[in-house]
């Protein structure tokens, strides 16, 4: 997992500790750097944010006779790479259905993304998470568009023992939205997880329909589902969900088989918004919280000391 950018970062950690942390052998190091955190997914914008800052930092930095260059920059890089990660919003789900309830109100979550990212399958382990802390679900099949989808959808909704709200296909996919919400708040069910159709960023038409689903009903949560695996498209995709809905949060899926790393940076850096979950393979259980410490001792060889 990470190997890309794990190896990345022990390139310029030992080249820099073996020079003089400024002017041209610096430049030409990071310059290098920013070509590998290409290579592994890191969006442009964000390489030339981190090669800037590292420089920046380094400037400042006044060696110490013996001291350890590579500690110095090492500290330097996780600082850097964890402040992209930490988002100032801070998203709780468990306390956020929590409070909902308390209101006597189910907590409405609309999950989006293209085809292909695991959005359905994400959606079948968040119902798993919350029916684990005795929380009630229904799931909203308003991917009307896609053939099979509806069946995907209620097959897990069968595994999981749980209600799903559908029509036909074709059908307009802010009822159905809007269908599962008044079904939740007469059945006093304390959360909705709509599925969308997974839409290619590029199709307008779809793009208006998932516009359209957050303006009706309103959720309390808008969640993009990016594959870790698509590298920088997920990045992409991400900056066109943007132009047309809110994005609270992301999730990203297989993370399990991410031999780079770039794209959780890159789009908790894009979005400005925190990574909630990873997606560590196909079984229910496997969803664990995002905390960047997780990626940031992924990707260096070793605990920080």
């Amino acid at each position: 997992m990470f190997e890309g950018l794990k190896k990345s970062l022990g390139n310029i950690l030992n080249k820099l500790s073996q020079t003089e942390l400024k002017g041209k052998p610096v430049d030409s190091i990071l310059w290098n750097f920013k070509l590998a955190l290409l290579e592994n997914d890191v969006a442009l914008s964000v390489t030339d944010m981190v090669c800037t800052e590292v420089k920046n930092q380094l400037q400042g930095i006044k060696v110490q006779r013996f001291e350890d260059k590579r500690k110095i920059v090492e500290k330097i890089l996780r600082s850097v790479i964890n402040n992209i990660l930490i988002s100032e919003t801070k998203i709780d789900l468990l306390n956020l259905v929590k409070k909902k309830k308390e209101m006597k109100e189910p907590l409405v979550i609309v999950f989006l993304g293209v085809n292909g990212t695991g959005k359905t399958t994400t959606i079948g382990k968040v119902a798993h998470l919350l029916l684990n802390n005795n929380y009630s679900v229904v799931l909203a099949a308003c991917d009307t568009f896609r053939a099979g989808s509806i069946e995907q959808l209620e097959g897990h909704a069968k595994n999981l023992g749980i209600r799903m709200i559908k029509h036909s296909y074709g059908a307009d996919a802010a009822a159905v939205a809007f269908d599962a919400i008044s079904h939740a708040k007469a059945k006093r069910i304390d959360v909705v997880l709509i599925d969308t159709a997974g839409r290619m960023q590029t199709n307008r038409n779809l793009m208006e329909e998932l516009r359209k689903i957050v303006q009706v009903n309103k959720p309390d949560l808008t969640l993009f589902i990016g594959d870790a695996l698509t590298g920088n498209d997920a990045v992409e995709q991400t900056k066109e969900f943007i132009k047309f809905v809110n994005i609270d949060a992301s999730i990203l899926t297989k993370i399990d088989a991410d031999a780079k790393g770039g794209s959780a940076i890159s789009i908790a850096y894009i979005t400005k918004r925190p990574i909630i979950f990873l997606g560590t393979g196909q079984t229910y259980n496997d969803l664990v919280s995002f905390k960047p410490s997780f990626l940031i001792e992924k990707i260096f060889d070793h605990p920080q000391s």
